[in-house]
């Protein structure tokens, strides 16, 4: 039943900005954002507690990348700015985390289908 809806993906050039959104169900606790670019693993992006108080960022985005969530609105958000063409991948939303530990894709319960970030150089 639980549902991850991804959107705000795009083609951009780089240098440029892109909000994501998360459209999720229900209650859930702990979120990610991770990416998939062709041929490579799942890599974490960043993090965030239910409560929004804790935030965790992977070293190539910190400074670049703000990851939020609106509960009320059911929604999770990452903003980008100085889009790099590395940053192309797709983009997917990750929920319930209950470990604790943030940075690896087997500790999310849930996931989105991914929404498609192209940054030309």
């Amino acid at each position: 039943q639980v549902q991850l809806v991804e959107s705000g993906g795009g083609w951009v050039q780089a240098g440029g900005s892109l909000r994501l959104s998360c459209a999720f169900s229900g209650r859930r606790y702990a979120m990610g954002w991770f990416r998939q670019a062709p041929g490579k693993e799942r890599e974490f992006v960043a993090a965030i507690t239910y409560n929004g108080r804790g935030t965790y960022y992977a070293d190539s985005v910190k400074g670049r990348f703000t990851i939020s969530r609106d509960n009320a609105k059911n929604t999770m958000y990452l903003q980008i700015h100085s889009l790099k063409p590395e940053d192309t991948a797709v983009y997917l939303c990750a929920a319930d985390n209950p470990s604790g530990n943030w940075y690896q894709a087997y500790e999310y319960h849930y996931w989105g289908q991914g929404t498609q970030v192209t940054v030309s150089s």
